[in-house]
């Protein structure tokens, strides 16, 4: 373990990059999922886009200052973002796991056009179609939704070693 920390202290930029890298890789098979092999993201996909993206961003952004004080700062906002991805991951995990009766987590896009004039329908295409307790994918038995609490939590706990790691080089 203080191999590790030795390492995350000594290249912390190196360890934002790589945070970065993951966050892409993900955002690029979850729009393979989308757009090649047609699964419906729901709004809880959509915020955990969101999260996604602000991680990489952050990571990106802090990767490009060698201040010391800057890379603390941003392994706290990326804790606090991926911590919130986690967060909704687990929750829609849960609704898998536990389906609520009725389905309240979106709706088709047809419905939407029929029911709501264009101007209403634009933004609620941005929030996500899919029905959220639905299970549409899974890779060793777990779901998108579990998979992405995983690397959420990885991506917390990387930011929080590598947190440790700067405060302990002083």
């Amino acid at each position: 373990m203080t191999s590790l920390l030795n390492v995350l202290a000594a290249h912390p930029r190196k360890g934002f990059l790589f945070l970065a890298l993951v966050c892409t890789g993900m955002f690029a098979y979850g729009m393979y999922l989308q757009q090649v092999v047609g699964l419906d993201p729901c709004p809880m996909c959509i915020v955990q886009r969101y999260a996604l993206i602000g991680v990489g961003l952050i990571a990106l952004l802090v990767a490009l200052f060698p201040q010391r004080r800057v890379h603390q700062g941003g392994l706290i906002a990326l804790v606090i973002v991926a911590v919130f991805g986690a967060f909704t991951a687990a929750r829609q995990s849960w609704l898998q796991w536990f389906p609520p009766e009725v389905m309240s987590c979106g709706r088709d896009l047809f419905g939407m056009i029929e029911s709501f004039p264009l101007r209403r329908v634009i933004p609620m295409v941005f929030r996500g179609t899919g029905d959220c307790s639905k299970i549409d994918w899974t890779f060793l038995g777990l779901t998108i939704a579990n998979w992405s609490f995983l690397v959420f939590s990885g991506m917390a706990l990387l930011a929080m070693l590598m947190f440790w790691a700067l405060l302990k080089r002083r």
